[in-house]
């Protein structure tokens, strides 16, 4: 059941329980104790007119005979006092009557067994219309018999019938204005909460931009909305991840396909050549074989360079093996020169030892080098420069050819990203090589990056972790 309650209903219906609780027991100690108050003045009342009841009721010599007056006797009246009786140790009465007005007497059990101490009890009246308070005692100047003294409780239980009902009302009164008080205290406690239900609503309609107003260290409902709104950054930043993750993967996809696309057409051209009478005709022969070779040697490369990234980005261990840097930028300068020598080079390296990979670091710088000679005419200066830094090996390639801008700085890395957005071969190849630099510069534990070079150029710079 109250599970099914709101947690402001519980709230509330907690704090009137208890406040509840309180009231009821301060009511009935309350009317305990005026209760207690009222009948021990009661009893101090009987105590001191007993005197005078007594000497009334035994000091005539006609007590015998008042016992046929119908319950009726005489004498002055006693204050406080309105019923008096007079009975042996046996329980047979010999006196008794009202002192004051008449009415229904106190019903005593006939049995009563008194004692020369005085005892007090309260009983109903013959008709139950009210309850008296009782004194019973043997008195010492008359031997043998009890004398019984009654007051109406009927002011008393007036009294207290006045105090009940005004601590019912009362009682409903508080209840009723706690109720009202907690009400507001609750919502206002609350209203933090509802605030972050409203923000979880409209991140759930998807906007994640959102966050809690307010939220202080300083009360639990503040830190809950910390919480949150630490945890809606890194769910921002998250969906931000994947959303761009998704764009490159779709972009990745589209360029693959385009890139394979081109030379699988080559390949199907050459081959309907053949098909339509090339294999008797020499000349047209050899250009099929070869520009199906061609086109097969550049789709091998492609997916070579594509199985390269899938299996860096998988993770997968590359060999380290000790090696000096130094060595193999030289070998990749030498190779470079004799490819084409149309871009002067310019080496200055020192030793730095690496735990790398021989194959895929001369793979960076192979790369390195093609992408200057893709991109920037003949004659441009290239200089090349290894030196240890901060207990890493940093190498950098810089040229003097048209530059780069911030943007393609940012963005060259990435896969199938090229600077000329066409997709023309003299544009620069398939947009894999730098990609390929910055995994296999990651895979060992170092970076890339690409920078303007000061005064016109661009400027690569590889840092590998040396070898402890």
């Amino acid at each position: 059941m109250l599970a099914r309650l709101s947690l402001r209903a519980r709230l509330l219906l907690a704090v009137v329980l208890l406040a509840a609780v309180g009231l009821v027991a301060a009511d009935v100690a309350t009317y305990a104790s005026l209760r207690s108050f009222l009948v021990d003045r009661v009893d101090r009342t009987l105590q001191t007119a007993h005197v005078q009841v007594e000497h009334d009721a035994f000091g005539h010599d006609d007590v015998g005979d008042r016992s046929d007056d119908g319950g009726r006797g005489g004498g002055p009246p006693a204050q406080g006092v309105d019923w008096y009786q007079v009975r042996t140790l046996s329980g047979t009465v010999v006196a008794g009557g009202f002192l004051v007005g008449g009415g229904s007497p106190p019903k005593v059990d006939a049995g009563l067994a008194a004692t020369d101490q005085p005892s007090y009890f309260t009983v109903e009246s013959g008709n139950g219309s009210t309850s008296y308070r009782v004194r019973a005692s043997v008195e010492p100047s008359v031997p043998g018999r009890i004398l019984l003294i009654a007051t109406s409780l009927h002011d008393v239980l007036g009294t207290l019938h006045r105090l009940l009902l005004i601590e019912v009302l009362v009682t409903l009164a508080a209840l009723g204005a706690i109720g009202g008080l907690g009400l507001w205290v609750v919502r206002l406690g609350l209203r933090p909460l509802r605030e972050i239900e409203a923000t979880a609503a409209t991140i759930a309609a998807g906007d994640l931009t959102q966050r809690v107003e307010r939220a202080e260290p300083k009360t639990e409902v503040g830190r809950l909305g910390l919480s949150l709104n630490a945890m809606l950054a890194h769910l921002e930043s998250a969906f931000a991840a994947r959303e761009a993750s998704e764009r490159q993967l779709r972009r990745f996809v589209a360029d693959a396909s385009h890139e394979l696309r081109t030379p699988l057409a080559a390949v199907r051209a050459y081959a309907e050549l053949f098909g339509r009478g090339a294999a008797t005709r020499p000349e047209d022969l050899a250009r099929s074989m070869s520009g199906i070779t061609r086109e097969a040697e550049r789709m091998s490369l492609l997916v070579d360079d594509l199985l390269l990234l899938a299996r860096l980005d998988e993770g997968r261990p590359l060999e380290r093996r000790p090696l000096d840097l130094a060595d193999v930028v030289e070998e990749a300068v030498d190779a470079a020169r004799v490819v084409d020598d149309a871009w002067p080079i310019d080496v200055s390296v020192e030793n730095a030892a690496v735990l790398g990979d021989r194959h895929r670091l001369r793979q960076v710088i192979d790369n390195l080098f093609a992408n200057v000679r893709a991109h920037t005419p003949p004659g441009t200066h290239v200089a090349v420069d290894l030196q240890r830094v901060d207990g890493h090996a940093e190498l950098s390639v810089s040229d003097t050819g048209p530059g780069l801008t911030e943007d393609d700085a940012a963005r060259v890395f990435e896969r199938f990203y090229r600077v000329d957005t066409s997709r023309a071969r003299a544009s620069g190849g398939v947009g894999l090589g730098l990609s390929i630099v910055a995994a296999v510069a990651q895979a060992h534990g170092g970076t890339a990056v690409a920078r303007p070079t000061p005064g016109g150029g661009a400027t690569f710079v590889v840092a590998i972790p040396l070898a402890r």
